[in-house]
């Protein structure tokens, strides 16, 4: 897969709220209009809560 630009992701998801579930990850990316890849992304994470955007980005950096 390629590497998707964790900059990027994280525009996806300004204004998203923290504490927040994968699932939540997944559909504020989409309404702010993230690309195919970013929601693919989001979509491979663990299946938890995620505290902040740096646990977001930790979580996609031990995946590739």
């Amino acid at each position: 897969m390629a590497k998707v630009n964790p900059v990027q992701i994280q525009k996806d998801l300004k204004g998203i709220d923290y504490p927040v579930s994968k699932q939540d990850l997944v559909k504020h990316a989409q309404q702010n209009g993230a690309d195919e890849k970013v929601c693919a992304t989001l979509e491979k994470l663990p299946d938890r809560e995620y505290e902040t955007p740096t646990e977001v980005s930790k979580a996609i950096g031990q995946m590739e």
